[in-house]
């Protein structure tokens, strides 16, 4: 993941965007903006004005940030000199996907005066255009659709939406299937949280969170209460509880970035972030529930393992073209100095990760981790490596084949299947919203099947 502020557009410098995230074929572009909203007189044209300052002008800077990375990639900077150039690969531009993501400050405390509420801005997927103009505290399509959907997050949706999918690969996949929904159905729901809601609660045919409704619809509303229901439901709370071994997952994310970004690393192949940001890309890149799995299987290996012993654990993907992790256990002997414990240690880590791609002919990409034995160590000490497996010479084949005979690596293997689910008791529909005959919570008297559930 990559992220940068005042990019700059050749010898003038200009800002193309206030924050650029790249992870993979993913580009995200925000512009943030900031307006104070006239309380105290007409509402229509007090939000008018502040929709023009702040919601029109951030969706033209982003449209004109992506038309600019698809034409001169090559020309973005860090410096408004223009000479520290951006320093991660973007993708190609037919293969890139771009979400647009406007920060609009300064409404969501009025419109929580005004209406009641979260504050959270109502989503309208019918609203193209000026028609925002007429109708005060809902978004929809900012312009045509040919230019791209643009989320709009107000100080009340972004915390909410950042916090609750705080990995990149969750929040992408959030913005991927909400600008799906939004441009093939007529939506309206109450805020954003409440499409937050109806997407975490809901899983596709390939067990993917996604907005699955009913067959045969014409529209679809989400009224208000969904989002509380949720964060109330006893299923989030076990999910909140389940998660916090995942973040010692973030923490080794941080402790890598951090000592390459300071040239403080132990040893490295090449200096800077060149190597290590492929291991932190595929690292950043894992979802919260996988990182809760992955975060057990170092622990547990690293803890749980007699004095003097070493072990291994290999991580198999969750789903195709996820990678494969190796991770390594090894004890050290204080009277061995640490610089020869390290190498030997790193020289280890390689040769395990050269016989799983023998093993395994799907491995194409394999990260290593190695950390010492035992809980009882007096610090804690990480290694990672990339190995790139996605071209397996003829001659890597024979080393690897000689090096699994002379030193015996992972000859004596025992599978374990192990399912992290990510709630720890399923969150079902009802759990969330009204039943089928229940009084629609839109307050016309009707049941839910003859409204809004309609």
């Amino acid at each position: 993941m990559c992220l940068s502020r005042s990019i700059g557009t050749g010898k003038e410098g200009k800002e193309v965007c206030d924050l650029l995230v790249v992870c993979g074929r993913h580009v995200v572009i925000f512009s943030d903006k900031h307006c104070r909203f006239q309380e105290g007189g007409n509402i229509e044209l007090s939000w008018s004005r502040w929709f023009r300052k702040t919601v029109e002008r951030s969706a033209d800077q982003v449209w004109g940030a992506e038309r600019w990375i698809r034409n001169f990639p090559s020309r973005l900077f860090l410096d408004r000199s223009c000479t520290k150039r951006f320093p991660i690969d973007l993708p190609a531009p037919n293969d890139a996907i771009f979400h647009r993501i406007v920060v609009a400050h300064g409404v969501s405390e009025p419109f929580k005066r005004l209406g009641g509420g979260s504050g959270s801005l109502m989503v309208m997927s019918d609203l193209i255009g000026d028609r925002h103009y007429t109708n005060p505290f809902a978004i929809g399509w900012l312009g045509e659709h040919v230019q791209g959907y643009v989320h709009v997050f107000d100080d009340t949706s972004l915390d909410i939406v950042l916090k609750t999918l705080d990995t990149i690969t969750d929040f992408v996949s959030y913005l991927e299937r909400k600008e799906n929904l939004l441009s093939n159905t007529a939506v309206a729901a109450g805020g954003e949280e409440e499409l937050l809601a109806h997407y975490l609660g809901h899983l596709n045919s390939e067990g993917h969170h996604d907005f699955v409704f009913p067959a045969k619809y014409d529209a679809i509303s989400i009224a208000e209460g969904l989002w509380q229901r949720f964060l109330a439901s006893p299923q989030r709370a076990a999910q909140l509880k389940a998660d916090e071994i995942s973040y010692f997952w973030d923490e080794l994310i941080e402790k890598f970035s951090h000592h390459a970004m300071q040239g403080t690393q132990y040893w490295a192949s090449s200096p800077g972030v060149g190597d290590v940001e492929k291991i932190l890309r595929i690292m950043a890149k894992e979802p919260r529930t996988r990182r809760r799995m992955l975060s057990k299987a170092i622990l547990e290996r690293a803890a749980n393992i007699p004095s003097g012993y070493r072990a291994t654990r290999i991580m198999f993907p969750s789903y195709k073209g996820d990678p494969y992790y190796v991770f390594l256990a090894l004890p050290w002997d204080s009277n061995i100095p640490e610089e020869q414990y390290r190498r030997v240690r790193r020289r280890l880590l390689e040769n395990y990760c050269m016989v799983l791609k023998l093993d395994r002919k799907d491995a194409e990409q394999i990260v290593g981790i190695a950390t010492e034995a035992g809980s009882t160590s007096r610090y804690r000490s990480e290694d990672a490596l990339y190995f790139d497996a996605t071209k397996w010479t003829t001659e890597e084949e024979a080393e690897a084949r000689k090096v699994k005979e002379h030193f015996g690596l992972l000859k004596d293997v025992t599978m374990h299947h192990r399912t992290e689910q990510e709630y720890p008791s399923p969150i079902r529909s009802s759990q969330l919203g009204p039943s089928r005959n229940s009084p629609c919570p839109c307050g016309s008297g009707k049941r839910y099947k003859r409204c809004c559930g309609k």
